[in-house]
């Protein structure tokens, strides 16, 4: 008899091609894989909650997988145990028991996001927040934030080839927070579309900065043409901060 659970993890993505298993790659899912593997001796194949690109980062993530109950006794000495095999960079947190159809990427009800840059040259920043030394419009940023808020078609913030069913996504909580040298962009939502946090946070950036009108940012929103929005912000500014049940 096989039971599920769910993996909460914690990773630096700096090393990794991003968090699904791809061939001819290291992401986090084979390295979690593979440690499972050497710990059960058995093959455990894990299906992720929200898949990060190359160089994200996660302060919480979600697998979840079938184990035999042959394994039951070892379960909970298990994180310990992986923890032991896997990279600095990986960290399992919690392996629990769930009803046998839970499902972690489709029962998950919200999920935040947090975007990161610093104004100054700091080599412990480099890493995990994007550098952007330029003056930034706070009062444009907050406007352009809040214009986010509530249910929209957001397929003008997709990249292609996204395997999605719908772009419409209903966003609870977007805002930037300025803090002395730093500002993040945190936002959370039902949903989230491939590249669309980098999307949403580059273009409000060019808003920050003067290169784009409020008007001219609306009128991407409603018209779901992603020829005008900006997917440059690089992968290792981005972290996913939760995910919610």
């Amino acid at each position: 008899m096989m039971l599920r659970y769910f993996i909460e993890v914690s990773y630096k993505g700096t090393a990794y091609a991003g968090f699904q298993r791809q061939e001819n790659a290291n992401t986090i899912q084979a390295e979690v894989e593979r440690a499972l593997k050497i710990f059960f001796r058995d093959n455990i194949e894990l299906t992720g909650s929200s898949r990060t690109d190359a160089g994200v980062h996660a302060l919480q993530n979600f697998f979840h997988t079938d184990i035999h109950e042959k394994h039951t006794d070892k379960i909970e000495s298990a994180a310990y145990h992986l923890n032991a095999i896997l990279p600095s960079d990986i960290v399992i947190h919690s392996i629990v028991h769930q009803l046998a159809d839970a499902h972690c990427r489709f029962d998950a009800k919200a999920r935040s996001y947090e975007y990161r840059l610093y104004a100054n040259k700091d080599p412990f920043m480099e890493d995990r927040a994007y550098f952007y030394p330029y003056p930034l419009d706070q009062d444009a940023l907050k406007v352009a934030a809040s214009l986010i808020l509530g249910q929209h078609d957001f397929k003008a913030f997709s990249k292609k080839n996204t395997q999605t069913h719908t772009s419409i996504c209903e966003i609870t909580a977007s805002e930037w927070i300025f803090m002395g040298d730093c500002v993040s962009y945190n936002v959370t939502g039902n949903r989230f579309l491939r590249g669309m946090v980098r999307g949403l946070v580059g273009t409000m950036l060019k808003v920050g900065r003067g290169k784009m009108s409020l008007d001219e940012y609306k009128t991407i929103l409603t018209s779901m043409d992603m020829s005008k929005v900006d997917f440059s912000t690089p992968a290792h500014g981005l972290k996913l901060m939760a995910v919610r049940y």
